[in-house]
């Protein structure tokens, strides 16, 4: 459910721990065990989830409505003791206009390849994808390490899933962006790249291309996943504009004027994730 655009941002209650899920999906949710958050430091994390093996995409855009993402076939939604920083963000495709600096980054990628594509991992993603983990986030776990959790943390899915994939003349692949398809929207589920292009802005021109894209099918919005205020890697999503949060209330309501020192100070980070 959407607010319109002239509706205060206050509200007047909000559920807690978090929006109720859709009645569809109540008797499967599990609650998962507590571990340490990934995007604010010193903090525990919680959630609820549930096991998707298959799933409408009408049933899978009302749990996105409710704040739930997906990791593989898991469908979690937060709900953290006394945080509720993960705010669920959304652009309205119609609506979006490019910044300056969004449009200088589309025209320096102009010698690209685009193509579009049914989900489907081969060795080329999967050697981009450790190369990105590695060089980009310094990350030298083993978590997603090996081709079977790759899989199954990306291209294992309950709903349709689509994959943009970003190459240099010559053929080489430098980028991989999959995106769950509904029936009013486009949802960003993970991004990689080659760090040796970082120069390029590829996780912007990502978000870029999967906006056209969505406008291109009249889908009405592109799913951005969480914003999180005090997390770095999560604020570039502000600068897609204008965009709309999902507020305690279970209502999506415009908020990009709440935000506008702090999106156009990070507007230049390198997106990485859709999560």
């Amino acid at each position: 459910m959407s607010a319109p655009a002239t509706d205060p941002r206050l509200h007047t209650f909000s559920h807690y721990p978090a929006i109720p899920a859709p009645a569809v999906v109540r008797r499967g949710l599990r609650v998962l065990a507590a571990h340490p958050c990934n995007y604010l430091p010193d903090r525990m994390a919680r959630s609820v989830a549930f096991y998707a093996a298959d799933m409408p995409v009408r049933i899978y855009e009302d749990c996105m409505d409710a704040g739930f993402r997906r990791s593989g076939r898991l469908v979690y939604q937060p709900t953290c003791t006394g945080c509720r920083e993960c705010v669920p963000i959304r652009v309205p495709v119609d609506q979006f206009k490019p910044s300056k600096s969004q449009r200088r980054c589309w025209n320096r990628n102009h010698d690209l390849q685009v193509t579009v594509q049914d989900a489907a991992p081969d060795d080329e993603a999967f050697d981009l994808y450790l190369r990105y983990l590695h060089d980009w986030h310094a990350d030298h776990s083993q978590d997603h390490r090996d081709r079977d959790s790759f899989e199954s943390f990306l291209y294992d899915s309950p709903v349709p899933t689509c994959e943009f994939r970003y190459r240099v003349p010559g053929g080489k692949l430098v980028a991989v962006g999959l995106c769950d398809l509904g029936e009013k929207s486009i949802s960003s589920v993970y991004f990689f790249f080659d760090p040796s292009q970082s120069r390029r802005g590829l996780g912007t021109l990502g978000a870029l291309r999967e906006l056209q894209f969505a406008r291109e099918r009249g889908l009405a919005y592109y799913y951005l996943g969480y914003w999180i205020r005090d997390c770095r890697a999560m604020t570039y999503k502000s600068s897609f504009r204008p965009f709309q949060v999902l507020d305690g209330d279970g209502v999506w309501r415009r908020a990009d004027d709440q935000f506008d020192g702090r999106a156009h100070h990070h507007e230049s980070s390198e997106p990485s994730a859709g999560h």
